[in-house]
C-alpha cells in the first residue's frame, strides 16, 4: 500500500513517515498543497493523509481541487482544528476522515487501515469498458468474448488505464508505476508496449478503446466518447 502524506511540518512528517514504514507502508512526503497536487496525479496512491494548515494553498482547498478534478483517492484531514464547522467542512470538500492534533499514532494508524478497507471494499473487482474486462485477481483480460494474451507488462499498462478510464495518464505515471525505478529510454519502452497493446485490445473490427491525447499521454474510453 503507497500513501501520500502532506504535510509542511517537517519533523512531524518524519516521524509519520517512519511510523507508517515502520508498519509496512510505502509512504512519500511532500510538504506543499502544489507539490501534493502533482505527486497525486502522477502516481496512483492508496491513501492521501493531508494536513488542513499548509503554506500558500491549504489542505482543504487541495482536496476540493482533488475531487474536482477526478481524484477518488481517500484523504484523511490533519488538523488542530477541532471546531464542528471545520469538520464540517473538511468532510464537505472530500475528505474520507479527519482527525485532530494531537493524536496518538495508534489513532492514526486505525483510521488510515479502516480507510484503506473501505476503499478495497469499494474497488469493482472486474474492470469493465464496453466490451473490455480485466480481472485483477486472475489477471485474464477478455474483448468481446474472447480471451487476450498479454504480457506483463501490457496488463500493467492496461489495468492503469482502465482504473483511470477517461482521464488521461502521463507517459510518467506509467514509468512510476510500470517499470518502477527502471527509467532508460522509457518513453520509447513505453510506444512500443502501447502499440503492442492496441493491436491486442483494438485489433479490427473492435471499435478504438486507447486513445493518444498528444503531447500528455494515454487515455482509455468508449468508442462513442467525444473526447476521444
Amino acid at each position: 500500500m503507497r500513501i501520500l502524506l502532506i504535510e509542511d511540518d517537517r519533523k512531524a512528517a518524519r516521524l509519520l513517515a517512519r511510523g507508517l514504514q515502520e508498519e509496512g507502508f510505502v509512504v512519500d512526503v511532500v510538504h506543499t498543497a502544489e507539490e501534493g497536487d502533482e505527486e497525486a496525479f502522477v502516481i496512483a496512491y492508496d491513501l492521501i493523509v493531508l494536513d488542513w494548515m499548509l503554506p500558500g494553498k491549504d489542505g482543504l482547498t487541495l482536496c476540493r481541487d482533488l475531487r474536482q478534478r477526478g481524484c477518488k483517492t481517500p484523504v484523511l484531514m490533519l488538523t488542530a482544528r477541532d471546531a464542528l464547522g471545520d469538520r464540517v467542512a473538511g468532510l464537505n470538500n472530500g475528505a474520507d476522515d479527519y482527525l485532530t492534533k494531537p493524536f496518538a499514532f495508534d489513532e492514526l494508524l486505525a483510521r488510515v487501515r479502516a480507510l484503506l478497507r473501505r476503499s478495497e471494499i469499494m474497488r469493482p473487482v472486474v474492470l469493465a469498458l464496453a466490451d473490455l474486462s480485466l480481472d485483477p485477481q486472475s489477471q485474464r483480460v477478455m474483448r468481446g468474448g474472447q480471451v487476450l494474451d498479454l504480457t506483463h507488462k501490457e496488463f500493467a499498462i492496461l489495468q492503469i488505464l482502465m482504473r483511470h478510464a477517461g482521464e488521461v495518464v502521463s507517459r510518467s505515471r506509467l514509468a512510476e508505476q510500470v517499470w518502477k525505478d527502471d527509467l532508460i529510454a522509457i518513453d520509447n519502452l513505453i510506444d512500443v508496449h502501447i502499440g503492442n497493446l492496441r493491436r491486442k485490445v483494438d485489433a479490427p473490427p473492435a471499435a478504438p478503446l486507447i486513445h493518444t491525447v498528444r503531447g500528455r499521454g494515454f487515455r482509455l474510453a468508449p468508442p462513442d466518447d467525444g473526447h476521444a
